[in-house]
């Protein structure tokens, strides 16, 4: 038996900063800049903001449609409006594949939020001051191969997330992103301006902003869209939850775009606060996946006053990680909540739980399992570590797959009169519009990306 939510956010403010909080997390600042800076610069850019336009909002916006119309959790919302458009109640599977993604994704992002809580420990006590590049190197590695730390450090912040969520809507989840977001956007505008005084803002300017038309490639075009969707937290159900809490009188058209803009703000100045660093010190632009714990770390050990920089740092990417982490678990925690006798602090603890034990394949894949590759027979499976599958599962399967058919389910299935009154820009030419990037365009392109990530 279920329920339907009877929790609200106090208004569109409220839920433009949680979305934008469950958006901007560690994709943002931490894999936005190395993916950039490994995919054309400003080439990049061009597509991304393109993608996040055409391909992300129009999927947010079918999420928010069928989210505030149903007030359910995804798999139920999915059921009931495929059975009220007089289509199969199947249609659930779409949010059950959204809430497993969630738990996997969770169970690995909250390790690796935990090493941002651990370098911003080691940043404000000056374990990072005056090492050498090969000794912060030698520093990550070291930590990485140290199960036990990064256990605990996954245990505090999931333990932190979990508490958060069973707060509820108004008491936990709408506090915090009151405080958090404000943080988060004034941290990263102070970590700009220093960059622009003591980073080389020229040669990063020239770096994000000066298109070369000559640098967009088939790949580049690949890995801006499937930023750009991966970018705005959809395809999970985490923006049909949020908006499920939403009250009937918020425009959701107004209220996607404004959630897209701050979203892709905050990954811009994100690169406008790392790549002036990263030049100035003549360090590498497309250093992968240790640009922020490795690259920037050792320009924060050389700098004067690289201890208070990097706490700065570190806090911020923390304030972001965990904004995105309670959008994860709320999700989950909002179907546990529609089962008779689950209590929010009840499912957000065992759901929390779960999502820890699983994190263990994570820490472990960093250190006693990194050279365990089990399904090595698959080409494009082979050399991957028990971490490494999941992650593909997720983001080359899941993620796309969900947010193609929540687009071509409010898109084709949903009926005219539910799309109209929900999306509040009446049936013009705005309306249109969404429903040919919903139908055609976002889904294509999505398909266009998970088919080059299998082969």
């Amino acid at each position: 038996m279920t329920s339907k939510n009877t929790e609200n956010w106090s208004g569109r403010l409220a839920f433009i900063l949680a979305s934008v909080g469950a958006a901007v997390g560690l994709g943002n600042i931490w894999k936005f800049p190395y993916t950039l800076g490994s995919s054309g610069g400003s080439a990049f850019v061009l597509i991304y903001v393109i993608a996040i336009l055409l391909v992300a909002t129009p999927i947010m916006l079918s999420e928010m449609i069928i989210g505030r119309h149903t007030r359910r959790s995804a798999p139920t919302a999915m059921r009931d409006l495929a059975l009220e458009s007089g289509t199969s109640g199947y249609w659930q599977i779409v949010g059950w594949m959204g809430l497993l993604a969630l738990l996997l994704v969770l169970s690995f992002y909250s390790v690796i939020a935990g090493w941002t809580a651990a370098y911003l420990f080691k940043s404000v006590s000056g374990g990072l001051s005056g090492l050498s590049p090969a000794e912060v190197g030698r520093d990550f590695g070291t930590f990485l191969h140290d199960p036990t730390g990064m256990i605990v450090w996954h245990f505090v912040f999931t333990g932190a997330t979990a508490f958060i969520v069973s707060r509820g809507i108004k008491l936990g989840l709408e506090r915090l992103v009151r405080v958090l977001m404000p943080a988060l956007f004034l941290m990263l505008i102070a970590l700009v301006v220093y960059s622009g005084v003591t980073g080389d803002f020229s040669r990063a300017i020239d770096f994000l902003f000066s298109v070369d038309l000559s640098k967009v490639t088939p790949l580049v075009v690949l890995a801006a869209v499937g930023q750009a969707f991966f970018s705005v937290n959809v395809g999970v159900g985490a923006v049909l939850t949020y908006s499920a809490y939403l009250p009937d009188d918020v425009n959701l058209f107004r209220s996607a775009i404004a959630v897209s803009f701050g979203d892709t703000l905050v990954a811009l100045l994100a690169g406008l606060a790392i790549f002036p660093i990263v030049f100035a010190y003549d360090l590498n632009p497309s250093e992968g996946p240790g640009l922020i714990f490795v690259t920037m770390s050792t320009a924060f050990a050389a700098m004067p006053g690289g201890s208070v920089v990097a706490g700065v740092f570190f806090a911020m990417l923390l304030f972001a990680a965990l904004t995105s982490s309670i959008s994860m678990l709320e999700t989950m925690t909002a179907r546990a909540f529609e089962v008779r006798g689950m209590g929010r602090p009840k499912a957000a603890s065992i759901i929390g739980a779960v999502a820890f034990v699983l994190g263990l394949i994570t820490v472990l894949s960093f250190s006693s399992w990194e050279n365990v590759f089990l399904l090595n027979g698959i080409e494009a499976l082979a050399g991957k570590t028990p971490f490494g599958l999941i992650d593909y599962l997720v983001s080359n399967i899941l993620l796309p797959l969900g947010g193609m058919l929540y687009a071509l389910f409010a898109g084709w299935w949903v009926s005219r009169k539910v799309q109209v009154a929900q999306l509040g820009v009446g049936d013009g030419a705005v309306f249109t519009l969404w429903l040919v990037l919903a139908r055609v365009i976002a889904p294509l392109a999505i398909a266009a990306v998970f088919v080059s990530n299998l082969a």
